[in-house]
């Protein structure tokens, strides 16, 4: 096998594309079955029955995904429990509280509906490792035997997998407290919280406007959602709310919108939720777990409250790893994704979201006072789309990074070249306080990029 299966965040393509295709994904599903048979140290030590849960999003191709999964899992004597649409914190949950060996959302998270995608999660709740991954792309290429007929698994379906993180969700917000007197908007991305986002904040008292909660299979994140927030920033000003809520197709992030339509990233979410919980002497670890994406504004603010930001490889998997490894209980990523260990596992936007209200409430203050922690750093993104391979080691490409982080670096800023796990996408992001400088550091950088792929794009006509 040439390519790898697993990117930064489990499994992830164009549906009925290779590795989303019916006989990738049962491969994929024997393969996984295969490894953790062998190395689940409950079910060897008699364990009645290896139990998955399943979980899934609103995106047609889902259907096709969990048949498949379903019948690898099944075929290999594992027994099967189906949650149906679910928040991916909602399956990490659930794995743990169910007892099972191990959890699997069916999501592409963010991306549009023709993509689709597959997590793993162990029986602690938290995304299996890299050793695990490896493992199991060794026994997809192997094609593990499957034993005999009389050792199928069973599947069956858990009817009340909603009302279980409905009551999770709700329990995570302070006893005594409401959420009355507050308008929410809140924005399911016609995703897997189309039912319990709302259901939530309705019964903790808010008043509840909820938009992109109408899933059709082929609408999720579709111009909505907490990666396309004018959405709801349209739908705050109009309803006149105290603040809007967007997650994005599985709710494992969140952002949101201040009551005067200003967007709140995950930096500022996190830095709202640390300083509350330092002043409770709740914050563990000094200080919070983010990725090389956060701005340096977040960065020098914690330092000056004598907190430190730990910096981790981008995605909740890595920063779940260094909140382990630094003891700390809150951590996540300037898009949203927001880890609270002392709840969830994974990134979980309506727990994250409930925190803010929750401080909201107490203090009796608006968004726009409250969650202005910090004032972030000038920070420019640039996403380029890959026409083929990128080498990211070619000595131009190299030279030309070399040179633009000594530029930022000698005035203070910072720069992060990134291939993105998910999309064909190279991500250049630069911060500092020099606006100008940082356009033409980027502007520089891709010049470079889009020159080595018209290179190797003229280079591959010739060959053919």
């Amino acid at each position: 096998m040439k390519k790898r299966i697993f990117g930064t965040d489990g499994v992830r393509g164009e549906a009925n594309k290779w590795p989303i295709t019916p006989d990738a994904i049962l491969k994929l599903a024997i393969a996984a079955s295969k490894h953790f048979l062998d190395t689940c140290e409950g079910y060897r030590a008699g364990h009645p029955r290896f139990t998955v849960v399943i979980g899934k999003d609103t995106r047609l191709s889902g259907y096709m995904v969990e048949s498949a999964l379903v019948a690898g899992f099944v075929a290999m004597g594992i027994d099967v429990i189906l949650l149906g649409p679910i928040p991916t914190p909602g399956v990490a949950l659930l794995t743990r509280s169910l007892r099972a060996d191990l959890g699997v959302m069916i999501s592409a998270s963010h991306n549009l509906y023709t993509d689709n995608g597959i997590k793993f999660f162990k029986s602690d709740g938290y995304k299996i490792t890299d050793e695990d991954e490896k493992a199991i792309e060794a026994y997809v290429k192997d094609s593990p035997p499957l034993p005999p007929a009389t050792a199928f698994g069973k599947a069956k379906r858990l009817d009340d997998a909603l009302g279980r993180y409905i009551e999770f969700a709700k329990a995570t917000f302070p006893r005594g407290q409401r959420l009355d007197g507050l308008r929410i908007v809140v924005d399911c991305a016609n995703g897997s919280a189309y039912k319990v986002a709302p259901r939530v904040l309705w019964e903790l008292g808010a008043d509840v406007i909820a938009i992109g909660d109408d899933p059709q299979g082929d609408n999720i994140n579709a111009n909505c959602g907490a990666t396309n927030p004018s959405y709801l920033v349209n739908a705050v000003l109009e309803q006149q709310a105290d603040i809007g809520i967007a997650l994005d197709g599985d709710a494992d992030r969140v952002i949101l919108v201040d009551e005067n339509g200003a967007i709140i990233d995950g930096d500022q979410v996190m830095a709202a939720v640390a300083m509350r919980w330092h002043a409770r002497g709740l914050l563990r670890g000094n200080g919070v777990v983010a990725t090389t994406m956060s701005n340096l504004g977040f960065e020098r603010f914690l330092s000056n409250n004598g907190l430190t930001l730990y910096r981790s490889a981008v995605g909740d998997r890595n920063v779940s790893t260094m909140m382990s490894d630094k003891e700390c209980n809150v951590g996540g990523e300037q898009s949203g994704h927001i880890v609270l260990n002392d709840y969830c596992t994974t990134g979980d936007g309506l727990i994250a979201a409930l925190q803010i209200l929750s401080l909201i409430q107490e203090k009796r203050q608006p968004p726009s006072e409250l969650l202005n922690v910090f004032t972030p750093v000038p920070q420019q993104l640039k996403n380029i789309k890959l026409t083929g391979h990128l080498n990211l080691a070619d000595p131009t490409l190299t030279a030309a990074i070399d040179r633009a982080e000594v530029t930022l670096n000698n005035t203070g800023g910072r720069l992060l070249v990134r291939p993105s796990g998910t999309e064909p996408l190279v991500r250049l992001m630069a911060q500092g306080d020099d606006e100008l400088l940082l356009t033409t550091v980027l502007l520089e950088l891709t010049n470079v990029v889009e020159h080595l792929q018209n290179k190797a794009d003229v280079g591959n006509e010739t060959r053919t």
